[in-house]
């Protein structure tokens, strides 16, 4: 993936492929997070893991995010690279406001499951789903890179730091769920719910700064 040639997009052919090749792979994300997220909130609930909970309602987000960056492929592909446009920059405010109030709430349930020894049923799913979406994100963030680098686009290099972002939430609910498992301490599912909480509040953060600047990433908190 290190020696692909950086090449500018081309009228014709190339160009037509490399705009498949984005939306495909923006439709994928979107779809994804939203499978994702529904059995995770689904199990998160019925096992009262609220790391994975967490985990499924920042996925959900991640969907308006993902939209976003659909849309600015459209846009990209009538050939206006300049700014986001309105629809992109009210997507970036929605998703910053939802993971501001992601955060505040995982932290605050937390900290009472903390105080109350509050401790989930199972980590079983917990498990399951992160090494699951730990092998999406890294094969999304392989493609989006390898496509990226092919026609030099740095907004889909910048969305592939996005996923690989998610791929680094997965592995918090991964060591959070796992550390249960084998412990049985409910402090750990508590405190990867809490780092769920810190990379939400980054991402809100930044989904705001993007939606004032001329950032070329469409993805909020998730480029690095």
């Amino acid at each position: 993936m290190n020696n692909i040639q950086l090449v500018s997009i081309s009228p014709g052919q190339d160009r037509a492929h490399f705009y498949r090749w984005a939306s495909a792979l923006a439709l994928i994300t979107i779809f994804y997070n939203i499978m994702e997220g529904c059995v995770s909130v689904f199990f998160g609930l019925q096992d009262e893991t609220i790391a994975l909970f967490g985990f499924g309602l920042d996925s959900f987000v991640e969907v308006v995010s993902g939209i976003g960056i659909w849309h600015m492929v459209r846009r990209m592909r009538r050939s206006d690279h300049i700014n986001h446009d309105g629809f992109e920059r009210r997507a970036l405010r929605i998703t910053g406001g939802a993971f501001y109030v992601l955060a505040a709430g995982l932290a605050v349930t937390s900290a009472l499951n903390i105080y109350r020894g509050n401790r989930p049923e199972t980590a079983f799913w917990g498990i399951v789903v992160s090494v699951i979406s730990i092998l999406s994100m890294w094969a999304l963030v392989h493609y989006k890179m390898k496509i990226g680098k092919q026609y030099n686009s740095q907004a889909l290099m910048a969305d592939a730091n996005c996923t690989k972002a998610c791929m680094y939430l997965s592995i918090i609910l991964f060591v959070s769920s796992l550390g249960y498992a084998l412990t049985g301490i409910g402090m750990l599912d508590s405190l990867g719910a809490m780092g769920i909480a810190v990379f939400s509040y980054r991402e809100g953060k930044e989904a705001f700064e993007k939606a004032k600047g001329n950032l070329t990433c469409g993805c909020q908190g998730k480029c690095s």
